[in-house]
């Protein structure tokens, strides 16, 4: 498998350890898949921090929002038989699906894209109400016409599914509630419309029938959305053949919509992909990489919380229309950078 990253030497960027918890009690155990804009001439990042309390030797704890916005913390014994737990991310306790971390959105910022520091007066945003005791995750941040859609996925008891706030400054947001609802996740709003529509890519998810594949739907305030088409599929013997999902806002280029997508195998190595759509109907897909452009290889990608993990939900095009600088998550534990020539993935476009 082909990797044409570069990726900083300064790597990673992020660890737990650089950012203080939000609540006393917790511990930052994991810093994932930042959103990432551009801002008051700096390289903002919208970062998912997940918390839990620190692990004893013989249970498993875990933070819960109340429906009222409190923390409840969760103690299990490893030897409960109605528990199992053999996955990192994810517990079932007597039939019930449990995440063992509690994430919320954090702002970072930086004047060169590399030394990131939390500026003052800006708020977390957290999860709110029954569709997000299990935390938010995972933002998209699109800029149109001067207003900022922040996409990410709200966890709870009922299902996951993808929510929306926006705001112009950073401070002040207004919410717009569950626009898709589960199980879904990995939105990215187009950043222009098309045709007078917003578009965005989204990756509803089938237990039985279909699977993990991506989809893309339209609506003419951003808000409410339909029109939904099926466009891109896991593919068997292939690296994504377990699972697709959208990275960050398409990027438009003179022959199309380039998205930079993440797939997951059986073995959930996660590696990085790029599609292309049409300019006037992004419904069209007109290519797509058979290999991955960006592969697990390091040690902070190989091993951390969730290990063998490169994924992306943020960008920034540079200047020169060519570089594109990502930020990454890397083994469900770090927030890392690496840049990509534009020019470079089209070339492997199929």
């Amino acid at each position: 498998m082909k990797d044409i990253a570069n990726r900083f030497k300064e790597n990673p960027l992020l660890s737990p350890n650089d950012l203080v918890a939000s609540t006393d009690g917790l511990e930052i155990t994991c810093l994932l898949n930042p959103g990432v804009f551009w801002y008051q001439n700096k390289t903002w990042l919208i970062v998912r921090v997940a918390e839990r309390p620190e692990q004893k030797e013989n249970s498993i704890s875990f933070p819960i929002l109340t429906k009222t916005g409190t923390i409840k913390i969760i103690e299990i014994p490893k030897n409960d038989p109605d528990l199992i737990a053999n996955d990192a991310r994810v517990i079932n306790y007597k039939g019930n699906d449990y995440l063992t971390t509690l994430s919320h959105l954090r702002l970072l910022c930086s004047e060169n894209g590399r030394d990131f520091y939390e500026p003052e007066n800006y708020p977390f945003l957290v999860g709110e109400g029954p569709l997000e005791t299990f935390g938010i995750e995972d933002c998209r941040v699109a800029l149109i016409d001067k207003t900022y859609y922040l996409t990410f996925t709200s966890v709870s008891d009922n299902g996951v599914g993808v929510s929306l706030r926006t705001t112009t400054d950073w401070k002040n947001f207004t919410k717009h509630g569950m626009i898709l609802p589960a199980h879904n996740k990995d939105c990215a709003i187009f950043e222009m419309k098309i045709n007078g529509l917003f578009y965005a890519l989204h990756r509803p998810s089938s237990v039985d029938i279909g699977g993990n594949y991506i989809w893309i739907t339209s609506s003419p305030d951003g808000i409410h959305w339909g029109n939904h088409h099926c466009i891109i599929k896991t593919r068997k013997g292939f690296w994504d053949s377990k699972r697709v999902g959208a990275g960050a806002s398409p990027i438009k280029t003179k022959n199309g919509w380039l998205e930079i997508y993440h797939g997951a195998n059986e073995n959930h190595q996660y590696c990085l992909g790029a599609f292309l759509m049409d300019l006037k109907d992004p419904t069209i897909v007109i290519s797509r990489t058979d290999e991955p452009i960006m592969i697990p290889t390091t040690n902070y990608e190989l091993s951390g919380f969730f290990g063998n993990v490169v994924f992306t939900n943020g960008h920034i095009v540079e200047p020169d229309g060519d570089t594109l600088t990502i930020y990454y998550g890397a083994s469900d534990e770090f927030v890392c950078g690496a840049q990509l020539s534009i020019k470079n993935i089209l070339q492997l476009l199929k």
